[in-house]
């Protein structure tokens, strides 16, 4: 699995121009006039229990490759990594749903992992950014101030307080997770986070918007195989307490990572290699996005 991971790896850090120019409209779910707004939340799919389910099946799951789904605060916009038709390039696609109908209402070419600040006005993709206009639009591209406009960054999130957690990916398939506060209108030095998290290969963080949680992806020893998803929870010290392994209905022999909590808290996204693509020679050709109940979060953190 490591020669493997080292392909997919390089697939999740490539890069280009995110341009959001090329609109398309193609509906996705057909509005009933009786159905609900409830109902038209996440795509219309009837949501998961305790055992994850791949997301949104012939629209966003598909036999091919699909990573990093996220929602806006508001539900109302849904976005995610896939390959294109010929296998060749990433790009970013956009569904939106307006008047209970969800469309695919752009794409481009992919340039990090999408993160959304808490009031959604922020566009996060690992070491650039972009803004809400008052048109609802977004800005032009922009990296993030220094030094984390050089940083090789696969996620970088963001929690309510401000603070950045993101993941340093080097040249040997190694990493770290590293914080930097937001103190006095600008963010401090990065500090990396104690080895309680970091193994040498630990990625994707997600910070809880309370900073209550972290939850991240790792090869480390005692897991289920390839990268398992772990959850840490703040003591009251502060300081970090030990991984959490999510389990074996979350976590299995294929690799699983990129995990994140939908913005109403209900809902953990994460991805996995499945079919064929589980199997240490195909070279991860089928990744798919998975979502499961999260309520397991609080009955740990009680534990």
């Amino acid at each position: 699995m490591r020669l493997t991971r080292r392909n997919h790896i390089i697939f999740l850090t490539s890069a280009a121009v995110l341009l959001f120019g090329a609109c398309r409209s193609k509906n996705q779910k057909t509005e009933d006039p009786n159905t609900s707004k409830e109902d038209n939340l996440y795509l219309g799919q009837k949501p998961p229990g305790s055992t994850p389910e791949p997301f949104a099946p012939g629209i966003v799951t598909s036999e091919d490759w699909e990573v990093s789904g996220v929602f806006t605060p508001d539900l109302n916009e849904f976005y995610f990594i896939r390959r294109d038709a010929n296998k060749e390039k990433q790009e970013m696609v956009t569904l939106t749903n307006k008047d209970g109908q969800w469309h695919e209402t752009a794409t481009a070419p992919r340039r990090g992992q999408p993160f959304f600040s808490s009031d959604g006005e922020t566009l996060y993709l690992s070491s650039w950014h972009r803004k809400r206009t008052e048109t609802g639009e977004w800005s032009e591209m922009e990296a993030l101030t220094s030094p984390f406009d050089t940083l090789p960054t696969m996620r970088l999130s963001v929690s309510d307080k401000g603070t950045y957690f993101f993941d340093e990916f080097k040249s040997d398939i190694t990493g770290d997770i590293w914080y930097s506060q937001f103190i006095d209108g600008k963010h401090e030095e990065p500090k990396r986070l104690p080895n309680t998290i970091n193994t040498g290969k630990s990625f994707h963080p997600f910070i809880a918007p309370d900073e209550s949680y972290l939850i991240f992806d790792s090869e480390r020893e005692g897991g289920y195989g390839d990268s398992d998803i772990y959850i840490s929870f703040r003591l009251p010290d502060g300081s970090w307490g030990n991984p959490i392994n999510l389990g074996d209905k979350i976590n299995t022999e294929a690799w699983e990572a990129c995990a994140s909590i939908t913005p109403d808290g209900k809902y953990l996204f994460f991805n996995r290699t499945v079919g064929p693509a589980a199997n240490e020679n195909d070279g991860y050709e089928n990744v798919d996005i998975f979502w499961v109940d999260a309520g397991f979060i609080e009955n740990l953190r009680n534990k």
